[in-house]
């Protein structure tokens, strides 16, 4: 496999696109020299067939305020790889969403979804449009108008959107509301939906409380025990919120929260009423951290800053792509941190990446980390299809269960001959395995 013309090949066919670049060179990288050893992946061109997504639609989103001017947004679809099932990934509502984001986000939802063991293929969506500062009333004509041209794609066989930053239940069940009206059935298109009408016991949690799990296992992989440690978190939404929860009940000590005007530092931790006054600040849907410090004595914020400079033994990003850096992660090291997980979506930059490997830190990408958000979406699609309901003990036994099973993957092709675990590598190969073979099984279609 000649890495560098495939490369090449990538950015000058997706220019101006640095987010895909980063995450394809990621994979690309880690997984040279396992596809060297195995030439069928070559001979039947699966590199090159695997970064290219099957199709990418865009759409403009017509609505009236509540002004009654009329806006005009953006609205994407990004249909990845669907070789092991239906396309799934999230609908992400921020100013910033492009095709770079979103085929980013489609491409590493790709592997993801395959370490999961369960039957998803990779795709995401969303839109420019700003949720923030919009009455709920502005946010339901939105979701409308863009469901009016998004469910001719989607399907509970085809297609299953979930919701990412900006989406969460009150945008899901706006959009399935209707859906229903158009498909005129009842079905598991969307995943996060409300407990009333279709959703899964702890899917908001999920994400969150997957990362604890898998920062529980890569500890007692390093013969150490979670118990004890603190706990820095970026953001303070639903990843960060679940995180806290099973940080708390695995014996863990929360003492850092951020918001993009700073963040928080508690030396008392963040436990109990805090954890649920974190859930309060993200319905105010103003997004800031600030408030925290004013409500709880013991809480200090420090404006501008990330929490990434307190010193901490584990550091969980939790927000959005690349928001932890190079420098970030010398001072982490320099301060110490003995573990680093990133729950959100590539949320630490290569060079960050290559510091903590350097430094023998352990690292887990979010592609293995924050998969348990997707994997109860997925035994939110099973229960949708039973119809029936399992209960919170039943979703979190299986959650636990498909944590577990991917860090079993990931030690069992990332171990480096010193000992160090990549989990990078190993995620990256054990995601690609899946994918891989069954695309050549399927035939070039």
């Amino acid at each position: 496999m000649d890495v560098k013309k495939i490369l090449a090949d990538v950015a000058a066919k997706n220019p101006g696109e640095p987010l895909f670049l980063q995450a394809v060179t990621e994979v690309i990288e880690t997984i040279e020299d396992y596809v060297t050893a195995h030439p069928k992946y070559d001979n039947n061109k699966i590199i090159e067939r695997i970064v290219e997504p099957d199709r990418i639609i865009q759409f403009k989103v017509e609505w009236v305020d509540d002004k009654g001017e009329v806006q005009v947004n953006r609205a994407y679809r990004v249909q990845f790889n669907n070789a092991i099932g239906p396309y799934k990934g999230g609908i992400r509502f921020h100013p910033s969403v492009n095709v770079d984001t979103l085929k980013f986000l489609g491409f590493e939802q790709t592997f993801k979804n395959s370490l999961t063991t369960l039957p998803m293929g990779g795709g995401k969506g969303g839109s420019d449009f700003n949720p923030q500062g919009k009455s709920a009333n502005e946010v339901m004509r939105f979701c409308q108008a863009m469901m009016t041209e998004l469910y001719k794609y989607i399907g509970p066989d085809t297609d299953v959107p979930a919701g990412d930053i900006g989406v969460g239940a009150r945008e899901i069940g706006f959009m399935y509301g209707m859906y229903k009206k158009l498909a005129r059935e009842n079905t598991g298109v969307l995943t996060g939906k409300g407990r009333n009408w279709g959703g899964s016991i702890l899917r908001p949690e999920a994400t969150g409380f997957g990362g604890v799990y898998f920062v529980d296992h890569m500890f007692k992989a390093l013969g150490k025990d979670i118990k004890g440690k603190t706990v820095a978190l970026s953001g303070f939404g639903n990843v960060a919120w679940g995180a806290a929860q099973k940080a708390n009940e695995l014996g863990a000590k929360v003492v850092c929260i951020s918001g993009p005007d700073g963040y928080i530092y508690d030396e008392a931790g963040i436990s109990g009423e805090k954890i649920d006054y974190m859930n309060e600040l993200l319905q105010t849907r103003n997004n800031v951290v600030a408030p925290f410090a004013d409500k709880y004595p013991t809480a200090k914020f420090f404006p501008g800053q990330k929490p990434w400079v307190a010193k901490v033994n584990i550091a969980m990003p939790c927000a959005i792509q690349n928001e932890l850096n190079e420098e970030d992660a010398k001072q982490l090291v320099a301060n110490g941190v003995e573990l680093v997980c990133e729950v959100s979506n590539m949320g630490c930059t290569a060079g960050a990446i290559h510091t903590f490997q350097k430094a023998g830190v352990s690292f887990a990408p979010g592609k293995a980390a924050n998969a348990g958000g997707v994997a109860v979406s997925g035994l939110e699609m099973t229960q949708n299809a039973a119809h029936l309901g399992w209960t919170p003990e039943e979703v979190d036994a299986k959650l636990k269960q498909i944590m577990s099973d991917i860090h079993t993957s990931c030690v069992k092709y990332g171990t480096e001959k010193n000992g160090y675990i990549n989990y990078v590598k190993g995620a990256n190969i054990a995601g690609f395995i899946k994918v891989a073979d069954s695309m050549i099984e399927l035939g070039v279609i």
